[in-house]
């Protein structure tokens, strides 16, 4: 019987080129090997890559949703991917069994739509936001869940075509959301499996410059594009006192205003409301989604 065969795909905007010849070299380490391995300069050239290592370079930076999206398309035109494993360039895969263990899973549950990786550091240590679940900061807990880690991932290639890919118009913030949303409410499964790690520095979301105005655009386009109606104050209420409570920065709350403002204000794809059988399925895993 033919295994489920694995598509890589990471980005990088040229400035890590050593983390990449790192992460590239953990691919190749892997027991079981990728079929294809894409990676994505984000608005960069390309340094040198490894034989059997497709380059394609985007002549602009297109975020997060949109360069993922160039490297599905490429991992889609090969036509032989089965799962697509998302990298953070910056990442490595320390032990060599992780795409064997994900095989595993897929072919043991066909309904498994993604499986979010655990994220840890050199000491091997695990940030409480990097555990996609409310009701336990244990980061060695698994099990189904609502949403997943972007810098580590593997998605069902019959769940993309199913449900689409990133929504390119957030750029950054979110777009995991986005999408694990969308594949909950077409029957697919959300998994974080803790034995996958992704080796990767210790870092704050606040780095990013547009962290702020960012993450409160997109968590509107989130509740315009996927919410009951009835439901969208409720979560943008929640947020909203959450991020007042825990910003202690004037010009952070600023930006994060004028994000909100923006969510409001612009378009943001298609509206289409998850069931309420959705609803009730996700706040079964413990993350209703008014938070």
């Amino acid at each position: 019987m033919r295994h489920l065969r694995v598509g890589v795909a990471v980005l990088t905007m040229g400035n890590r080129p050593a983390e990449l010849a790192d992460l590239l070299d953990s691919v190749a380490q892997q027991d079981t090997p990728a079929t294809r391995i894409v990676v994505v300069g984000n608005g960069s050239p390309l340094p040198p890559l490894p034989e059997g290592v497709t380059g394609v370079e985007l002549a602009e930076n297109l975020g997060i949703s949109g360069g993922r999206n160039a490297a599905l398309a490429r991992l889609q035109e090969f036509g032989d991917v089965d799962i697509v494993v998302d990298l953070d360039d910056d990442g490595l895969l320390i032990s060599p069994d992780v795409f064997t263990r994900l095989v595993d899973l897929y072919e043991s549950d066909p309904g498994l739509g993604i499986v979010s990786f655990r994220i840890a550091d050199e000491r091997g240590r695990t940030q409480r936001r990097h555990v996609p679940r409310l009701r336990t900061g244990d980061p060695m807990k698994g099990g189904l869940v609502t949403t997943f880690l972007g810098g580590g991932h593997g998605l069902s290639m019959p769940m993309l075509r199913q449900v689409g890919g990133w929504p390119e118009a957030f750029f950054y913030a979110h777009e995991e959301t986005d999408l694990a949303w969308r594949a909950l409410d077409a029957g697919w499964k959300v998994l974080y499996e803790p034995q996958l790690v992704l080796r990767h520095p210790w870092t704050s979301p606040t780095r990013h410059a547009v962290f702020f105005r960012m993450v409160a655009r997109n968590r509107v386009w989130l509740a315009k594009r996927h919410l009951p109606a009835v439901l969208v104050p409720f979560y943008l209420g929640v947020w909203t006192v959450l991020t007042v409570a825990r910003t202690r920065s004037l010009t952070g709350l600023r930006a994060w205003a004028a994000g909100f403002a923006e969510g409001l204000r612009e378009p943001c794809g298609p509206r289409r409301p998850m069931r309420w059988t959705t609803v009730w399925r996700m706040t079964r895993l413990g993350r209703p989604p008014v938070v």
